[in-house]
């Protein structure tokens, strides 16, 4: 049946086909680049709506399958793609959480008020051994966001003790009561989140200050690496990263940027679904001030950090719509559709042109916040086309980007104007050549020129992402509505590859 449905979307894309808009891309085998980081295929889990308490956490007296608590389906999900990182445990709610009332006997734990998410009751169910023990199972690493907004550098310090010492101390004792012995890898940490914000609403010069303080505390034993990361600046506040870098460059290893992809005034910000042709290309426009973010970011880090010791962070990003009717509004639950998907190849594509600096990126959000790779009710889960998006993309992880060069044909709708096809190219740890090519045009098909200088092949296989609509999404009565497809309109001869790429799709080509 999964495979009926999603050749019907092929097949309703195939008419296009015949169009051409003679686009070319040229991949430079030739001149490898820079390591496309698997941390930029990161994920981000805040205690926010469902994102934690059933969506990824159920208790295990639960009758969904579970281990330790945590969804089985939702583990295997996560497993399968790959996921490298998980950010917890905020964002906003990050500054308000103190991590002792997330440890100890369940029973013990303090009932508290989310203020920043809808206001309902957190019972600490899920805190540092859980959420440690889930990425461990998952195959992923923790980035673990301290608090800086209400809570001193002592408490920070403490938290990571008890999260990474070996030693007899009284707080590694305490994690070995509580049900750990071996001490937890711990590579990533956050000082604070979004401190221009609800963070602590600072001026870069006092969050600087701030950032530097914290960090003379963030200590790991000896022969451990701890990467120290600071709260960056809200999506085009260049000064922040400015001052950040002035300031306290020399004591961090990361800087991190927000930005959503946010259609409409925040006010009405759009629907994640039914929406028309004109909110399809406004979305994917604004999607694309990526690019212009991480150059801008890039060239201040550049002046004070030449080397590129530095990296720079996107650990927030996707897109942000009204609220499904009916659900609550801190919830922040939202379908997903063809167009999201689209959103996350095309950043994919963005993020390889700046792999140099940028290492590491997390999609808000997980499960059942944003734009989330998975939905659950119940027992119930659906896998969304974002995340199909990154299962496409998935064999980028630590592999070289290959730069691109792209020739493509203008796409636009009403004011919003964009090159129809985006590219990327890679070669995977396993020498497999890997371009991904997105054809943002919802009407025309693209021909795809694709030159392989440098790139050693004799077979192309590929797949296809792409519906009927440009709403098209998996729901729980139809959750495979659409998936990926084999792809078989791309010859390959003569280091050329020829390319029928239909509307409004992702295509991920091999190349052996």
């Amino acid at each position: 049946m999964r495979t009926w449905i999603s050749a019907i979307a092929l097949l309703a894309a195939m008419p296009a086909m015949a169009q051409t808009g003679g686009d070319a891309v040229t991949v430079h085998g030739d001149k490898p680049g820079a390591k496309y980081d698997r941390r930029l295929f990161g994920q981000f889990a805040e205690h926010l709506g469902t994102g934690i308490y059933g969506g990824l956490y159920v208790g295990t007296d639960s009758k969904i399958p579970n281990i330790k608590g945590f969804r089985r389906d939702v583990i295997d999900a996560l497993k399968a793609i790959k996921v490298p990182v998980i950010r917890w445990p905020g964002g906003c709610f990050a500054d308000e959480y103190h991590w002792r009332e997330g440890i100890g006997p369940k029973a013990k734990r303090p009932v508290k008020v989310n203020t920043n998410w809808g206001g309902v009751t957190e019972d600490n169910a899920v805190g540092t051994n859980e959420f440690m023990d889930f990425t461990e199972v998952v195959g992923a690493e923790p980035y673990v966001s301290g608090n800086v907004g209400t809570a001193a550098p002592s408490e920070m310090a403490e938290w990571i003790e008890y999260m990474t010492s070996p030693t007899k101390s009284t707080i590694a004792n305490q994690r070995r009561a509580n049900g750990r012995d071996k001490p937890w890898n711990l590579p990533m940490f956050g000082i604070g989140n979004e401190l221009w914000g609800c963070g602590g609403d600072m001026l870069p010069e006092y969050a600087a200050d701030v950032t530097r303080r914290y960090a003379t505390f963030l200590k790991v034993p000896a022969g451990q690496k701890l990467m120290k990361i600071a709260s960056g600046a809200n999506s085009a506040d260049y000064n922040w990263t400015d001052v950040m870098m002035r300031k306290a460059g020399d004591k961090i290893d990361g800087i991190g940027v927000h930005y959503y992809t946010v259609p409409g005034p925040w006010e009405k910000k759009g629907a994640a679904t039914g929406f028309d042709e004109e909110s399809w290309a406004r979305t994917l426009s604004k999607t694309l001030k990526m690019e212009e973010l991480l150059t801008e970011h890039g060239k201040i880090m550049d002046k004070y950090d030449p080397a590129k010791r530095v990296s720079l962070l996107v650990d927030e990003w996707g897109t942000w719509y009204d609220v499904e009717p009916g659900t609550n509004p801190g919830f922040l639950y939202q379908q997903n559709s063809l167009r999201d998907a689209m959103v996350a190849a095309l950043n994919f594509n963005i993020f390889a042109r700046h792999a140099d600096r940028v290492r590491g990126a997390n999609i808000a959000q997980m499960v059942n916040v944003l734009q989330a790779m998975l939905l659950t009710d119940g027992a119930k889960m659906v896998k969304t086309p974002t995340y199909w998006a990154f299962d496409l993309y998935k064999d980028y992880q630590d592999a070289t980007v290959l730069p691109v060069d792209v020739q493509s044909r203008w796409y636009n709708k009403d004011q919003w104007t964009m090159r129809a096809v985006s590219a990327s190219a890679v070669r995977g740890t396993d020498g497999v050549v890997h371009v991904g090519l997105v054809n943002v045009d919802p009407n025309q098909a693209a021909s795809v020129t694709v030159k392989l200088d440098g790139v050693s092949g004799t077979q192309v296989t590929g797949k296809l992402l792409t519906g009927d609509k440009m709403d098209a999404h998996n729901d729980f009565a139809a959750p495979d509505a659409i998936k990926p497809v084999a792809f078989t309109g791309a010859t390959l001869a003569a280091g050329t590859l020829t390319v029928q790429v239909p509307a409004k799709a992702i295509v991920m080509l091999d190349i052996k």
